[in-house]
């Protein structure tokens, strides 16, 4: 008797594990935060519920404020896209995928709703410039509040340095993407030369086994909708404006989150540390799968002057709390769609 296991199961099962190892090697923080929760003001942690459910719906309206001036994409209610957000929270947060997992599951999301492969990439790529853009003026505004008021230890000064760097290599890789995806030329071109790399290196570790993994007419679709998806911006960039707005928000409900953390522990005076550290530990958060994102907000914090066990512990509290509502508010949705149910509308 064979039986028959679908991708969904796998899917399923895959997940359930990532998620297990996510907790299992967080579990020393979470230890840790119980034994701190005593110095903490409940009244004020609480305040991270409406919080986090704001930041979920900032995060999907960035993408579907921009879908509704799209006559071809079907109408999405706006308990769908407060559903679909908390989906992607998790896949962003729970799940050790880093920014590749968002967008696949991204694209996969709006699929029913007449949203194209390109469209969803598009939308990714804006979401992370304009965050991009909003957390380092963030970080700029905070290190002139901490110039004037003597905030910066001496020595310290290159960390704005670092954090400029960092947003200027963002940039350049959004821009290089734009900058292809301008012209059906160097479209064809990327995707003649990005099939002939990922098929040669396949080869390389196949021991040429297996000769052919990506086929160059995918790829040339695929570019070819985000062409069409930079066209149509440059011809109405008013569309823009809305998702602008949103994802000003939604940087602004990143740094809360620490925020309120801080505060709680008595320490509200901290908010221009925790902008500039939001600012560094966000370009990790976008290129790495995991763990580093809240390495370099502690890092950043000592190094600005906080004490290593306040810089620890609001870092690591923020990130117990935040991955225990995630799973909480976006593991049953999340299940849910895999499965087949509540996709479309």
């Amino acid at each position: 008797m064979k039986i028959k296991i679908s991708f969904r199961t796998i899917l399923s099962i895959l997940t359930l594990v990532l998620v297990g190892y996510v907790v299992y090697q967080n579990w020393p923080d979470i230890l840790e935060t119980l034994e701190h929760l005593h110095e903490t003001n409940w009244f004020i942690l609480l305040l991270l519920i409406p919080e986090q459910l704001f930041m979920y719906y900032a995060l999907g309206q960035i993408f579907f404020s921009y879908l509704d001036n799209k006559r071809e994409v079907a109408k999405i209610s706006k308990w769908k896209r407060f559903r679909i957000s908390t989906e992607l929270n998790f896949i962003n947060h729970a799940v050790p995928a880093g920014g590749i997992g968002g967008l696949a599951f991204l694209t996969f999301r709006l699929r029913p709703f007449n949203v194209t492969a390109g469209q969803s990439s598009f939308l990714y790529i804006f979401r992370y410039a304009i965050t991009t853009v909003i957390n380092y003026l963030q970080a700029f505004l905070a290190m002139l509040v901490l110039f004037v008021i003597g905030g910066i230890p001496d020595g310290a000064e290159w960390i704005m340095i670092v954090a400029v760097l960092m947003n200027f290599g963002v940039f350049l890789v959004l821009t290089l993407v734009i900058f292809i995806a301008s012209s059906k030329k160097r479209i064809e071109f990327f995707a003649k030369a990005i099939t002939g790399l990922i098929n040669r290196i396949v080869r390389f570790f196949t021991f040429g086994k297996v000769k052919f993994v990506l086929g160059y007419n995918r790829v040339e679709r695929y570019m070819d909708d985000i062409h069409k998806s930079v066209i149509t911006m440059r011809k109405d960039k008013r569309s823009l404006v809305r998702p602008t707005y949103w994802g000003i928000a939604y940087s602004f409900f990143e740094v809360a989150t620490y925020w309120i953390v801080a505060m709680a522990l008595g320490r509200p005076e901290l908010l221009p540390v925790i902008m500039v550290a939001e600012a560094i530990g966000s370009v990790f958060d976008g290129i790495v799968p995991y763990g580093l994102y809240e390495l370099g907000m502690a890092g950043v914090m000592i190094l600005l002057g906080v004490e290593f066990p306040v810089a620890t512990i609001i870092t690591v509290m923020t990130r117990v709390f935040t991955l225990l509502f995630t799973i909480l508010t976006g593991v049953v949705p999340y299940y849910q769609t895999i499965r087949g149910k509540n996709v479309g509308e």
